[in-house]
This record gives C-alpha cells, sequence and structure tokens, in this order.
C-alpha cells in the first residue's frame, strides 16, 4: 500500500482501474462528428513549438459576423479530455448554442492526450507553451477578443480541467476565472507503473516520479506552495463533479485543499458520471457564472 503526495492510500490496482475507466469513458464515448453551425469556424494553425499544424475551432457569440460589427468580446479556452480532441465540445455538447446566448468568443484547442504539459523527452511536444505563447496570441491577432486578464478565461473536462487549473495557478497574470470540470486533478500523481492505460507515456511527458519537471506540474503542490500575496492574484476558480464520478474524491481532496489555504473558488456537486450529458450541463452553467462574475 502506496501513500501518495497528496496524503489519501490508495492500492496501485485500484489507481490502475480508476484510471482505466478515465481512457474507457473517453474511449467509448466517442462522439460522432456533425456538421459545424453557422457559428462555428475551424482553422489551422502553423505551430513552431510543436513544429506542426494545429487544427482548433471558435465559437461566435450572435452578431459577431455582422457587417456593421464592431465591438469586441471576452474568451474562453475550453480544452478537451484524455483520447479526445478539439472538436468533441462542438459535436458533443450545444456549447454552440450556449454561445450564441453568451457574450463570449470560445476556443476549443487541440491537446492530443499530453496533459497540456510541455514533453520533457519530446522536443515537438511543447502544448503548454503552445497555448500559452501562440494560440492565445494567434486569437487576439484574428479576433475581436478583448486583450486582457480580465476578459480571457480557461476551463476543461478531466485532463482539460487539469489542464485548465494547472495554467490558472502557473500564470495568473493571464487568467481571471478557471473551470475545471470531473477534473483529473491528481495527473501528476500518475505513473507508468500505477495508472495503467490512461499512464501511457506520461512518464516521458511529466518526467520520473521525484523529478523537479514532474513537481513544476502537481498542482496540489502549487497550491500548498502559495503565498498570501500569490492567493490574493489568483484567477477564481470553479470547480465540478458528478457525485458517481470515479473522480468525485480527488475534486473533494482539491476542493478541501483550497478552501484551507483560503482560495476563492466555487464547488459544485450534483449526481453524475464522467460522461457529456454532465459536460454539456456544466458548460452551460460555467458561462453562467463567468457572465456573473465579469459583472462584480
Amino acid at each position: 500500500m502506496n501513500t501518495d503526495r497528496h496524503g489519501f492510500v490508495l492500492r496501485s490496482a485500484v489507481l490502475a482501474a480508476v484510471l482505466l475507466v478515465i481512457t474507457s469513458a473517453a474511449s467509448g464515448q466517442a462522439p460522432t462528428a456533425k456538421p459545424l453551425a453557422p457559428n462555428v469556424v475551424e482553422h489551422k494553425f502553423n505551430s513552431k513549438l510543436m513544429g506542426r499544424d494545429m487544427p482548433y475551432r471558435v465559437i461566435l457569440p450572435a452578431g459577431y459576423t455582422d457587417a456593421k460589427a464592431t465591438s469586441r468580446h471576452p474568451v474562453i479556452y475550453l480544452l478537451h479530455g484524455l483520447t479526445g480532441h478539439f472538436n468533441n465540445w462542438t459535436d458533443s455538447t450545444k456549447v454552440e448554442e450556449y454561445a450564441l446566448a453568451s457574450k463570449f468568443i470560445i476556443v476549443t484547442p487541440e491537446g492530443d492526450n499530453g496533459w497540456y504539459t510541455d514533453s520533457v523527452t519530446k522536443a515537438t511536444d511543447k502544448y503548454e507553451s503552445y497555448i500559452v505563447k501562440e494560440l492565445i496570441p494567434e486569437i487576439e491577432a484574428k479576433y475581436r477578443v478583448i486583450v486582457d486578464r480580465d476578459n480571457r478565461m480557461i476551463a476543461g473536462l478531466s485532463m482539460g480541467g487539469y489542464g485548465a487549473t494547472k495554467f490558472g495557478l502557473k500564470y495568473p497574470e493571464m487568467f481571471s476565472i478557471i473551470g475545471a470540470f470531473s477534473g483529473a486533478l491528481g495527473a501528476a500523481s500518475f505513473t507508468e507503473k500505477n495508472a495503467a492505460t490512461a499512464g501511457r507515456g506520461i512518464d516521458a511527458i511529466m518526467g520520473a516520479e521525484d523529478a523537479d519537471s514532474r513537481k513544476a506540474n502537481d498542482i496540489f503542490k502549487l497550491v500548498r506552495e502559495l503565498t498570501p500575496e500569490r492567493i490574493k492574484a489568483l484567477p477564481f476558480i470553479y470547480q465540478s463533479c458528478g457525485t458517481e464520478d470515479f473522480l468525485i474524491q480527488n475534486n473533494r481532496e482539491f476542493m478541501m485543499l483550497l478552501v484551507e489555504r483560503k482560495v476563492p473558488h466555487e464547488y459544485r456537486q450534483h449526481p453524475g458520471v464522467h460522461n457529456w450529458v454532465f459536460w454539456d450541463d456544466q458548460i452551460r452553467e460555467f458561462l453562467q457564472v463567468a457572465e456573473r462574475r465579469m459583472k462584480k
């Protein structure tokens, strides 16, 4: 029996089973491609950091393409989960409909299975740097977004919930709100040995279990080490998880850490599992939360 760095006890076999479910849940519900809605645009960006074209979609609010439209909009970067792709959100939810009723531009990047992390072994897998250093400037040059922290948010599901939370903690000067739905928040504790199918390649991405690179991507550690001044500068965190989700305990532990450190956040849990029904509901809720927060 092993006690991991987050202070809870897990048997390796149990962790392996949980992470196998992460993979099975994602791959077993592969979304069926549907035609792009009129307010959805697909692009490919030639990334120097990644050494290849990186696809993404942009979801536009009502009126954005009107001939005389000049208004600028807040932007949300919305991340997919493990085994998923940039098109999952528009293929599997009604996010394009929700966007029409909002003021947000929503961007869905490609993250492959890279855990939104710069690989320590593969020079062209710089998923964190790609989003922060290339994609965001690309969007701000191409679309009428409001270019400041207060109007830039990031959210995601499962692996994407981990990525969004990590980005918000590491780059608080860039984002005002974080959204994590069914977040795989303990990702930095996953290894090739304990994480079954979902752990394949994760050591190559994050490094060995005791490596500095692994610690730099551990969001529990990042929160524990926050100074009072840093806490004041953090984005607001919206965190949610279904009570029947296999990640509920991990999410509750992270929520309790936020409470302990007095990090501003909102935590929601209600009946639900690790699937698109829950995530469709949560992106709708998150848009409403973001609108309310921006009015404060």
